[in-house]
């Protein structure tokens, strides 16, 4: 799904970040170090390499459907905007697997990606399409939700190919707000 996708280059401080990094967050071998050492690195690199257009928040509660089962935190919500004080319509949910297994964050995604779904909608923010990512921070599986259907890229992207992952995260943030400035300026 994502692999014809181009690659970027990675930046030398992210290089450098991630030489360092990643041996120390697998060594700990926590959810919370390879957040912080491996994923919060990334994500910055990305958020810098997009002139700072879209806003990381990370850890913070986003329950906006209990009835359905939708609340709790996310690890890491990316929105479009570039406002950091608040959220504004989600486009990537990030989610670390739990225990190092990519399979089992995937329902905890897929949730968080309806629930971005319907934030968007209840904000007037009609985008089209929802991605999630599962990560490890080593390994990275990206998602795709259409309308009801869920597309999960049966490949996964490795650490070691930091560019194609760098390369995927980009496409999706540039695509959502390529089609969020057409449904503003009536493209």
């Amino acid at each position: 799904m994502f692999a014809s996708l181009p690659e970027i280059e990675c930046p030398l401080l992210l290089a450098e970040v991630l030489r360092e990094s990643v041996p120390l967050a697998l060594a700990t071998n926590t959810e919370k170090a390879r957040s912080e050492m491996i994923i919060a690195p990334i994500l910055i690199a990305i958020r810098k390499y997009l002139n700072n257009q879209i806003s990381l928040f990370s850890g913070i509660d986003f329950s906006v459907d209990i009835a359905l089962g939708l609340n709790g935190n996310c690890d890491f919500i990316i929105s479009r905007s570039p406002e950091l004080l608040i959220l504004n319509a989600p486009v990537v949910t990030i989610v670390e697997a739990k225990q190092e297994n990519i399979n089992a964050g995937l329902g905890q995604c897929v949730a968080e990606m309806l629930a971005a779904k319907l934030f968007n909608e209840r904000e007037g923010n009609n985008i089209q399409t929802i991605y999630g990512t599962v990560t490890t921070g080593t390994n990275w599986k990206f998602l795709k939700l259409i309308g009801q259907v869920v597309e999960i890229d049966l490949s996964e992207y490795y650490i070691s190919d930091i560019d194609k992952i760098l390369g995927i995260l980009s496409n999706i943030l540039t695509e959502e707000v390529f089609e969020y400035a057409c449904q503003v300026n009536a493209c």
